[in-house]
């Protein structure tokens, strides 16, 4: 609804009648036109005023209290004079009296000290009613909160929660038209690595795998959650039966897809009973550094998981050393369908794949961008311009996972991810 914040910023209609449109989901504090947040402002308005008002006056009452300190001698030295001269004025001779004046004198700038006190007093009584006042708004706005509880805010959060996977059900496919700033995770490992998350699993499920290397390692570590991946807590070690070879590993549905050591085999290994259940060899496909990407690391054979399913990334002699993109069964690892993209694989960064939509980067350094896109759909392809931030200047890892919609990054020995921006097409008719 806009009332709650919703946009639509472009709309259209496709060729084949389809409803073409870009929605904005409402940005964060969209309840700020809500009486609450609106009153609140007001509060924090006041607050920070009387604290200005009180510095104003602390620093004032410092500098006075200073000054009439100063002059405490003087008063005294003049009280004792004063007195002996009301007792015997006759006393007083014309130099006394002169320097008595003197004394007087020095006293007059105490006068309008004195009045400022009386106005800061008035002041102070005007910022304790304030103050008084801010209490009672803070109070009833206190009671007015608290009429929702844990348990109902919770409860509304799953609704939405809900609201926003249905509307996301509604949604196909998106093109990819942009790439966040980076979010760096962790910095940890060597300088080459690869991390991820199951690209098939319920969202309550968070486990991170971690395999540090690129080549001869069969160590995987299996983290509880991403607050364990984090603080480095919490795991359990996984030893492959079999080394791998690169960092174009994937986690779909509980298994891990892996190119095996000195071979163009694919290798899938279930965590849950720690076994390999399949293994086969890709053929033609390029290994040991023969095809792999700019950066090299017996990157030859590269696993991608996107939302049409597994898909083996490689190159062979048959086709010139160009990015070949093949469809892969899950359960054989049998090649379902390939596509020559005609885009060499040593020129290419990194790549991975979006709704069908193969991305190749330029580089894995600084400066790099996503600068070519093949779509498996239409056998075609088209040179890009997504600009991405390299932050640490080397990738060796780059994958999509469907589930969360974002980039995971090996970057130079840092674990780090990317938020996407896609443009959808509405899958039916109905309203958003």
């Amino acid at each position: 609804s806009p009332d709650e914040g919703w946009q639509v910023f472009t709309s259209a209609q496709a060729p084949d009648g389809k409803c073409l449109c870009t929605a904005v989901i409402p940005v964060q504090g969209s309840c700020s036109r809500d009486l609450r947040s609106l009153q609140l402002r007001q509060l924090l308005e006041k607050v920070q005023n009387i604290s200005q008002s009180m510095e104003v006056l602390d620093l004032r009452t410092f500098r006075d209290l200073q000054y009439v300190r100063n002059t405490e001698a003087l008063m005294k030295g003049l009280d004792s004079r004063l007195r002996v001269a009301s007792e015997g004025h006759k006393s007083l001779n014309a130099r006394s009296f002169q320097d008595l004046k003197e004394k007087m004198r020095e006293l007059l700038p105490l006068l309008p000290v004195l009045e400022q006190y009386k106005a800061d007093s008035r002041l102070i009584v005007h910022l304790k009613d304030e103050v008084r006042n801010l209490s009672g708004i803070l109070l009833a706005i206190q009671e007015e909160m608290g009429a929702y509880d844990y348990e109902e805010l919770q409860q509304r959060v799953l609704l939405l929660e809900a609201r926003l996977h249905a509307c996301l059900q509604k949604l196909g496919c998106g093109k990819l038209t942009g790439v966040s700033n980076p979010i760096t995770i962790r910095a940890s490992g060597s300088r080459f690595g690869s991390w991820m998350t199951d690209t098939m699993t319920p969202s309550a499920d968070s486990r991170v795998w971690y395999m540090d290397g690129y080549y001869k390692g069969r160590r995987v570590l299996e983290f509880r959650s991403l607050t364990d991946f984090v603080s480095g807590q919490n795991f359990v070690q996984h030893l492959l039966p079999h080394p791998w070879a690169g960092t174009g590993h994937v986690v779909f549905n509980g298994s891990l897809y892996y190119n095996k050591f000195q071979s163009n085999v694919a290798v899938r290994y279930h965590f849950r009973s720690r076994s390999v259940l399949v293994q086969r060899s890709l053929s033609g496909a390029g290994y040991n550094n023969t095809f792999p990407y700019s950066w090299g690391g017996f990157s030859d054979i590269d696993f991608m998981v996107d939302e049409n399913g597994l898909w083996a990334v490689y190159t062979t002699n048959q086709n010139a050393g160009n990015i070949v993109v093949s469809r892969v069964d899950p359960h054989t690892l049998e090649v379902l369908r390939s596509w020559d993209t005609g885009y060499p694989k040593r020129s290419a960064g990194e790549s991975f794949m979006i709704c069908g939509v193969l991305y190749v980067t330029n580089s894995h350094l600084a400066g790099a961008k996503i600068y070519f896109a093949y779509y498996t759909n239409t056998s075609s392809y088209e040179y890009t311009d997504i600009p991405f931030h390299n932050q640490y200047s080397h990738i060796s890892m780059l994958d999509y996972n469907p589930r969360e919609r974002v980039l995971y990054t090996w970057n130079n020995g840092h674990q780090v991810i990317y938020n996407v921006t896609l443009f959808h097409v509405i899958k039916t008719d109905g309203e958003l």
